[in-house]
């Protein structure tokens, strides 16, 4: 057993030291990397296990682009000489998919199956598991997800050709809130300069936000705009849109909603301490 505890630390640990982080501070896998950790020599048997592992994204109706992105890779082939050779960048769902779709009777197979799927689930909650939750684990819960989406975001606006992302930001506020700007709101909840206004929402100011984040990201994508003044006008027009949907259904607008006491940062790291890894 101990032999079998201590593998697995140190499976984490080599999952956890080929990790990347890009500008944006998504988290990502270079799939040869992976590769030699999950015990594999040769490029050609892992590629299969990756292809089966795309498959398995699109029955799930994900993008495979999205989890599964090309790149190319310089390496050293002798005497100073380099060639390019093909890799991946995965997302933590695609290693998942890749260790479900890996061969069983490997160790690290079954170890890394184990780590992603664990990884991947503190990510995750079922409805019902929300529904149970108390105000201020659905706020952390919601904020996490907020924090996540909005880089997934910002990495989509900077494809889309947007570099002042404050004006960006403002734009989706404004459809959102009625014309208020981050400043706005800012100032109406009564936040110092320096603090962010997510961190004093309500989890349902937070998941009107987290509704407005996403749908434009994917806007942006189905649209493919590709200058800044565009995205912008997307961004806004998003958050009306959201909006819209709340004063139809009959919710309440995100201005009219209470501000919270304490901030996202005064509740993490105590009891729920869903905001971690």
């Amino acid at each position: 057993m101990k032999e079998k505890n201590e593998l697995m630390v140190e499976t984490q640990k080599t999952f956890e030291d080929i990790k990347h982080i890009d500008e944006n501070g998504i988290e990502f896998w270079y799939a040869r990397e992976l590769m030699v950790s999950l015990g594999y020599s040769k490029w050609g048997n892992f590629e299969k296990v990756i292809n089966k592992a795309k498959e398995s994204c699109n029955n799930s109706n994900f993008n495979i682009s999205d989890h599964f992105a090309d790149v190319g890779k310089m390496v050293e082939i002798g005497s100073s000489a380099v060639k390019q050779i093909l890799d991946l960048k995965l997302t933590r769902y695609a290693c998942y998919l890749i260790a479900q779709n890996g061969d069983s009777r490997k160790k690290t197979i079954a170890l890394a199956q184990t780590y992603f799927a664990v990884q991947t689930r503190k990510q995750e909650l079922s409805i019902d598991e929300y529904k149970q939750l108390s105000e201020d684990e659905k706020r952390l819960y919601t904020r996490k997800n907020v924090k996540d989406k909005n880089k997934y975001l910002f990495n989509t606006a900077k494809q889309a050709g947007v570099t002042n992302y404050g004006k960006f930001n403002n734009y989706g506020y404004k459809g959102l809130y009625n014309g208020e700007t981050a400043k706005d709101i800012a100032k109406r909840k009564g936040i110092k300069d320096k603090e962010d206004i997510l961190d004093y929402m309500c989890s349902t100011e937070l998941a009107a936000n987290l509704f407005r984040i996403t749908q434009t990201d994917e806007v942006l994508k189905n649209k493919n705009i590709t200058n800044e003044n565009d995205a912008c006008i997307t961004h806004h027009s998003v958050g009306q849109a959201v909006r819209q949907t709340i004063k139809k259904i009959g919710g309440t607008m995100p201005e009219d909603l209470p501000t919270p006491e304490k901030s996202i940062k005064e509740l993490d790291d105590k009891d729920t301490n869903l905001l971690s890894e």
